[in-house]
Formats: C-alpha cells, structure tokens, sequence
C-alpha cells in the first residue's frame, strides 16, 4: 500500500504560495512521493498554486483532492490541469468531485441535481481533451465542442471523490479511480472496493486499471482522549455533510473522531493493517496533531509503514 500525505495551501502559513512550496520540499525531502492537496472554496486556487509551487519542488507528485466540476467548464478544467502537467513534467494528479449542496447551490446558485448526469457529461467533455484529442459532447447539463493546442503537456490521471454506488461505478468505468474521506476499512472493503473494481472489469478494463486511495485524519499519539477531543472538534462538519455522514454510519461512527486513526505506533499500524488488507491501494494521511513534534512522529510512522 502506497503511503502519501494530505495537505492545504496554508499548511504552513503565511503566503500560500511561499508554503505550499515549503511543505512540498519538506515532505520531498522526507521521502514522500505524493501529497494530495484541498481545494476549499474560500481558498486560493489551487491549481495555480501548483503551477508555480511544481515547478519549485521537483519530483513530487501532488494530487488535488479535490477540485469541484460545477463551477467551471470541462474545456477550462482540461486547460488548467494541462497547464499544471506541462509545468510539472507530468507530477500532476487531477482529483475531481461534486462538492455539496450548501457549497454549490448556496455560495454560487448553481443547481446540485442530476450529479450523475452532470459528472458523467463533464468527463465526456474533459477526458478527450486531456488526452489530446478533440471534444464534441452535447449534454443536458455541459457540452463541450473544441480543442486544446497545449503541446508537450503530459495527460494526467483523473480520480473522482466518490462514495455512493453509482458514482463509484462512473469512476470504475471511466477513471483512474476513487479518492475517499471519511471512509472506515469495513466500508471499503464491502462497498468502494468491490463497486469500483466490477464496474472496471464490466467495461472491459484491466484489473489494475483503477485504484483505492483513502484519506484520514491520524495521530500518533500517546494522549489517545486529547487527539480524539481534537478530531471531533476539528473535522465536526463532515458528521453533518450527507456524503460523509452516509460512510459514517455504514460503518457504525459516531462521529469522525471514530474515523480518524488514533494511537500510539503500534496502534496505528495496525489500524493501516486493516486498511491494507481491505483492498486500498494507496493511503493518504492527514496528520492533524497541533503540535510539530506530534506530525513529525506521525510522518514517520506513515514513512515507515509502505509496502
């Protein structure tokens, strides 16, 4: 199971740039190959941020996880992420979702309905172009008609952020994969896993063809009741998001400080044990101790811990 890390544009404070930048290079230099990168709403935008921030930071791979699709046009998304490819020699992972309700009706007055449909005509719009080929998609919700003349921009993998049934099999069909949150080893084992991977073989693609990247909070920590305290106060709201609040509950959380990977060393590796063996290809750890010593003890247990 590959081991990578999580991280936000500010993760370091200051200008966002000067510390995504900062925490790529530290993260680099301790050996992580991928880091998987936020895009909040009320955040700088990331993939500007990468443009500059890969071309700083050699041979790291980053991830945004993720970027919405409503608020922007397949052919804009296809020419920012080339943009990021081309800057990066090809270290760039597109990580694609369906934000939520609140976000996309309430912040920009744009219709949440038909997700399936809307995803599903955005990729038929988006995915020629990243390989670069012409788009000609006419859809209810996007149509796409054009090209890009972006030369020499490697085509990056696309994964989708998706949890229900019918999302994962749009992904299985159509993309490098899923990328979870919020997501407990019960569920991926019983549920992501198998729905990913049966709509991958009934399209007629490769076993390998698609990837389980799940993504939780985690400490390492000897002070179990304080990290659990601090996880249930900072990751609160993904207890009240549907989408979350859904894996949650196939799992029987109380809430994300049950998601989240707490303990001492030994603990936590069992706890990335259980995910391994529930068919997770790649784990994406966002450590949210407050104190430096406390992430640098979870960044090496995670280092430590890939197979």
């Amino acid at each position: 199971m590959q081991i990578s890390m999580f991280g936000q544009i500010n993760a370091l404070g200051g200008s966002p740039i000067d510390s995504t930048i900062a925490y790529l290079a530290e993260l680099r230099d301790e050996g992580f190959a991928r880091v998987w990168m936020s895009q909040l709403p009320y955040e700088p935008d990331l993939l500007t941020v990468l443009a500059v921030a890969l071309r700083e930071v050699d041979t790291i791979e980053v991830a945004s996880a993720v970027v919405p699709i409503q608020n922007q046009h397949p052919m804009q998304m296809a020419q920012r992420a080339l943009t990021v490819s081309l800057a990066s020699g090809g270290r760039f992972i597109l990580g694609l979702g369906m934000t939520h309700a609140a976000v996309t009706e309430g912040m920009w007055g744009i219709p949440w309905d038909k997700p399936v449909r809307r995803l599903n005509e955005f990729l038929d719009g988006l995915l020629p172009l990243l390989a670069g080929e012409p788009a000609d998609a006419s859809g209810e919700t996007v149509t796409t008609r054009g090209a890009l003349m972006i030369q020499g921009a490697p085509r990056p993998d696309v994964y989708i952020a998706a949890l229900g049934p019918q999302m994962l099999r749009l992904a299985g069909r159509r993309t490098s994969g899923t990328c979870t949150w919020m997501t407990g080893p019960t569920t991926l084992h019983d549920h992501v896993g198998p729905t990913l991977r049966q709509a991958a073989a009934d399209a007629g693609r490769p076993e390998d063809a698609v990837r389980v990247v799940a993504s939780l909070p985690v400490a390492v920590t000897d002070d179990v009741d304080a990290a659990r305290r601090q996880a249930a106060e900072q990751f609160a709201m993904y207890g009240t998001l549907p989408s979350y609040r859904a894996m949650l509950d196939r799992e029987g959380y109380a809430g994300p400080e049950d998601a989240a990977i707490i303990g001492d060393e030994a603990t936590v590796r069992d706890r990335l044990a259980e995910l391994r063996a529930a068919g997770v290809d790649e784990f994406v750890g966002a450590a949210f101790d407050t104190s430096a010593e406390g992430r640098a003890r979870t960044r090496a247990l995670l280092r430590a811990s890939e197979s």
